[in-house]
C-alpha cells in the first residue's frame, strides 16, 4: 500500500520535512497548513518539489469549526474554505481533512451538520477536491468515528468522507469493530498514530503524546485489519503529534516512522518481511577505549583473562566462561573515554537476521576485511551502537573467533571458578533523549525481542526512564533508557551485568583482586532491612560490599556494581527463583552513589 506521512510529524522546514519523507521512502504526504503558511514557497514550487521528490500530495489539513453553526457563521466558513480549495488547486491536493467542530457556537444537530457538509462538498468538487470528515476525540458534540459517520451518510454526497484516526477512535475505547460497516471507497482517508496509555486529558495526551505505531500501546494494527476489510484502498498515513519528534532531526525520525508503517503492514496482514531470527545469546560486548589499562584491571579482578588478539586489529579478546568482551584501542574515542561500541548477538540465521534488519530501513555496516577474516553481518542501532549477528561454534559456519590468534592461557577460560561470571546477564544502554522510542521500535521489530512496560526511575538530577526487551528465554536483555534531559554525549553511562550463581563471593573475589565496588549509603541497608525479614548476618554482608537487593514473585536479586571506567560499569548479578526484573526499586540509589563521584 501506500504509505503517507503528515508533515507535522517531522521537525524543521516544509522543504526538510519533504526531503526526510522522500528519502525515508515515504510515496506520499499531508501537508499541514502551518508548514505551508510558514513556507516561502508557492503552492506551485511546492507541488513541483513534491513531484521532483517522488511524493503525492495525499491531503491538505486541517479546516477547522465549520459544520453544525448558525448561518452567518457557516457563509464565513464557506468563504474561507472556498479560498483553501483554490489554494489545493494551485498545490496539487485534491483531499482536504475537516475536523468535528469545538466552537461554542456549534448545535448539537446532525441533520444541520450534515447539510452544511453536504454543500461545502458541492463547493469542494467545483475545484476537484474531496471533504475527509474526521471526529475529533475532543469534539463538542461529534467525537467518536460512528457519529462521524453517520453524518456523512446523512448527506449521501460523493465527494464527502469520513477520515479515520486511530488515536482519536482508540483513546476513547471505541471499539474498531463497527469500522467494517462502512463502505470502503466512503473512508477518504485514514491517519495512524500510536500512544502510551496514560491518564489524561485526551487533548493533552494527543498533542504532545502521540508516538508511531509499535511504541504504545494502542492494537493500531487491529484497527487497520478492520479497515482493510472495508475495501479501503487509499495510503496508511502517519500523523504524530510529539514534542520529542518536533525537536529530533527528521531524517532519523522518518526512518523511524517508515519503519513502524513496514512493521505494522507485516502484523495486519497486508505485506510481507523477511521472518524475525531472534537472537539466542550474547556473543560479546566490544568496548572502545583510549587506554586499555583501567579497563584491563577492572576485567582482570573480575576473573576475565585475555585470551586472544585480532590478527590485523588492535583489539583483545578477553573470556570467562560464556561471558566475552572485546577491548579495541583503535577507533579515535569521543569525549567520556571508554562505552559500548558494539554487540554479537548470537543467531540461528545470521543471513535471515541481517535480511530483515536491512528490510527494515536498518544501516547495514561496511566492514574493512581482510581476506581471512570471518564474514559477519552488522547493522547500526539507531544509537550507534553496532549490532553483529554471530553463530559461535556452530558447525558449518565460520566462527568470529577465528580471527583472533590465541595467546598464552594459564587456565581453560571456559571453566568458571566458584561464584564466577559466567555470561552476560544484560546490557544496558543509555539512549539519546530523542531516540528512546526509535530504540525500543528497533528492538522489537528487527531483532524480534519482547518489550516489557516502561519504568520511570527518580534519579538526583531528574526521571530516568528504562525499557527493557528481551528474548522469551532471557537469554538476551538488553535494558533501554534515556536521561532526564537532553544531554552530552559523553553523559550517558552504559553497563554490562555479568550473571554469577554467588554474588557475595564473586564481589569478594573482585575486591580481593583490587577492583573498587560502589559504595551504597548505609541508610539503603536500613531502609532494606525494614522492607525484608532479611538475616542480621547477610544484611552486614550486603553493607559490606555495597549489595543490593530486590524481590519480586518469582524470586529474589542481589547485585552490586563496579566503579566506572569511562563511561562503562560492570554489575555482578544473581538471580534466584526466576526473578526477571533489574532491580529498578534501586536504581536511585546506584545512580546517587555514582553522581558522588566515579573512577
Amino acid at each position: 500500500m501506500r504509505t503517507s506521512i503528515a508533515t507535522v510529524s517531522l521537525s524543521g522546514s516544509l522543504t526538510e520535512k519533504l526531503t526526510a519523507a522522500s528519502r525515508a521512502g515515504f510515496d506520499g504526504v499531508e501537508i499541514f497548513e502551518n508548514d505551508l503558511l510558514a513556507s516561502p514557497l508557492t503552492p506551485e514550487e511546492i507541488r513541483d518539489r513534491c513531484a521532483d521528490l517522488g511524493l503525492r500530495i495525499e491531503l491538505y489539513q486541517p479546516m477547522r469549526d465549520i459544520e453544525a453553526v448558525p448561518p452567518e457563521e457557516f457563509a464565513r466558513n464557506l468563504r474561507r474554505a472556498r479560498h483553501k480549495f483554490d489554494l489545493m488547486r494551485r498545490l496539487g491536493a485534491d483531499t482536504v481533512l475537516v475536523c468535528s467542530s469545538v466552537s461554542p457556537l456549534a448545535r448539537d444537530d446532525d441533520a444541520l451538520a450534515a447539510a452544511q457538509l453536504s454543500e461545502l462538498a458541492d463547493n469542494a468538487q467545483e475545484f476537484g477536491v474531496r471533504v475527509a470528515y474526521e471526529a475529533l476525540a475532543w469534539g463538542r458534540h461529534v467525537n467518536t468515528y460512528d457519529h462521524a459517520w453517520r453524518i456523512v451518510e446523512a448527506a449521501a454526497h460523493p465527494a464527502l468522507g469520513t477520515c479515520l484516526d486511530s488515536f482519536h477512535i482508540l483513546s476513547r475505547g471505541s471499539d474498531p469493530r463497527g469500522i467494517e460497516d462502512i463502505p470502503g471507497e466512503k473512508i477518504f482517508f485514514l491517519q495512524l498514530a500510536d500512544a502510551p496509555l496514560l491518564a489524561m486529558d485526551v487533548l493533552q495526551w494527543s498533542r504532545h503524546y502521540r508516538c508511531f505505531p509499535g511504541q504504545g500501546g494502542f492494537d493500531v494494527a487491529g484497527l487497520v485489519r478492520h479497515v482493510m476489510r472495508t475495501g479501503y484502498r487509499g495510503p496508511l498515513s502517519l500523523e504524530v503529534f510529539n514534542d520529542v519528534f518536533r525537536q529530533a532531526e527528521a531524517g532519523p525520525t522518518a526512518v523511524d516512522a517508515r519503519r513502524s508503517l513496514l512493521v505494522l503492514q507485516e502484523q495486519a496482514g497486508i505485506d510481507e518481511l523477511p521472518p524475525r531470527v531472534v537472537p539466542t545469546g550474547v556473543a560479546f560486548a566490544e568496548l572502545v577505549t583510549p587506554d586499555a589499562e583501567p579497563l584491563g584491571a577492572t576485567l582482570t579482578a573480575l576473573g576475565f583473562a585475555r585470551t586472544a588478539r585480532h590478527r590485523s586489529k588492535p583489539v583483545d579478546l578477553w573470556e570467562q566462561g560464556e561471558a566475552r568482551i572485546l577491548v579495541n584501542t583503535g577507533p579515535a574515542v569521543p569525549r567520556g573515554g571508554t562505552r559500548i561500541a558494539a554487540v554479537g548477538l548470537e543467531s540461528p540465521d545470521p543471513a535471515g537476521a541481517a535480511r530483515r534488519a536491512e528490510a527494515l530501513l536498518a544501516p547495514v555496516l561496511p566492514r574493512r576485511r581482510a581476506a581471512h577474516d570471518a564474514e559477519l553481518d552488522a547493522v547500526a542501532a539507531p544509537d550507534g551502537t553496532e549490532l553483529f549477528f554471530c553463530a559461535t561454534g556452530r558447525p558449518g559456519s565460520r566462527d568470529w573467533r577465528s580471527d583472533f590468534a590465541p595467546g598464552p592461557r594459564a587456565e581453560d577460560p571456559a571453566a568458571v571458578p566458584a561464584g564466577g561470571p559466567r555470561r552476560v546477564d544484560h546490557l544496558a544502554l543509555t539512549q539519546p533523549w530523542h531516540q528512546f522510542d526509535e530504540a525500543a521500535l528497533f528492538h522489537r521489530s528487527v531483532l524480534g525481542l519482547g518489550a516489557q512496560e516502561s519504568v520511570d526511575v527518580a534519579e538526583p538530577y531528574g526521571l530516568f526512564r528504562s525499557r527493557a526487551v528481551t528474548d522469551a528465554d532471557g537469554r538476551v536483555r538488553i535494558a533501554l533508557g534515556v536521561g532526564p534531559a537532553p544531554t552530552d554525549d559523553g553523559d550517558r553511562l552504559q553497563h554490562i551485568a555479568l550473571a554469577t550463581d554467588d554474588v557475595v563471593l564473586a564481589a569478594r573475589r573482585f575486591r580481593e583482586a583490587g577492583g573498587e565496588l560502589l559504595a551504597v549509603p548505609g541508610n539503603y541497608h536500613d531502609d532494606l532491612a525494614a522492607l525484608y525479614d532479611l538475616p542480621d548476618e547477610e544484611l552486614e554482608t550486603f553493607r559490606e560490599l555495597g549489595i543490593l537487593y530486590d524481590r519480586d514473585e518469582r524470586g529474589g536479586f542481589r547485585h552490586c556494581y563496579t566503579r566506572t571506567v569511562g563511561r562503562v560499569f560492570f554489575e555482578l548479578v544473581q538471580r534466584d527463583g526466576g526473578y526477571r526484573g533489574y532491580g529498578a526499586r534501586n536504581a536511585p540509589v546506584r545512580m546517587a552513589a555514582q553522581r558522588g563521584g566515579r573512577g
